[in-house]
């Protein structure tokens, strides 16, 4: 696990205090704070609330926390979001759910850490829109999320 995280409960509460570095905001650390919030909900989160909801709330917040402003143009994005929510429930729905948070995490990362990954499924021009950041689009590469299996990417899950 990188040093400059800690473990993912370290982090996402630094996060969610919006303490945390705006330069340790990286694509794995969406990830690893997306696994937390899956992995907790709804239990240490908004009793009311889904898990996108929290961080659909909580990312805002923090863009805003560091600086980023949350427009058509940056700052948050819908579709990229709840695309990863997405992914992360499908990843633990395979997952071996006595793994420790961080285990879990790396194996998340070393699965589906690809920023590109998005772009298998839409298009750069569709996925950037203002739209696309401002509500759910669907894919224009493939005709629904559903019909791709989780396991067509990269390593499994637990290694045999």
């Amino acid at each position: 696990m990188p040093q400059k995280y800690g473990s993912i409960a370290s982090l996402t509460q630094a996060f969610c205090d919006r303490t945390l570095p705006k330069s340790q905001w990286t694509h794995e650390a969406h990830l690893r704070v997306g696994l937390w919030h899956l992995l907790h909900a709804p239990e240490e989160i908004d009793l009311d609330k889904s898990p996108l909801d929290n961080l659909r709330e909580r990312i805002q917040c923090y863009n805003e926390a560091t600086g980023v402003s949350n427009t058509p143009t940056s700052g948050y994005h819908e579709t990229l979001t709840r695309f990863y929510v997405w992914l992360i429930g499908r990843f633990l729905d395979q997952a071996d759910r006595t793994l420790s948070e961080d285990i879990l995490a790396e194996q998340l990362i070393h699965r589906l850490g690809n920023r590109d990954l998005p772009f298998q499924y839409w298009s750069r021009e569709v996925l950037m829109s203002p739209l696309a950041r401002k509500q759910w689009v669907e894919p224009d590469r493939v005709s629904g999320l559903e019909s791709v299996p989780i396991n067509q990417f990269h390593v499994p899950l637990v290694p045999r």
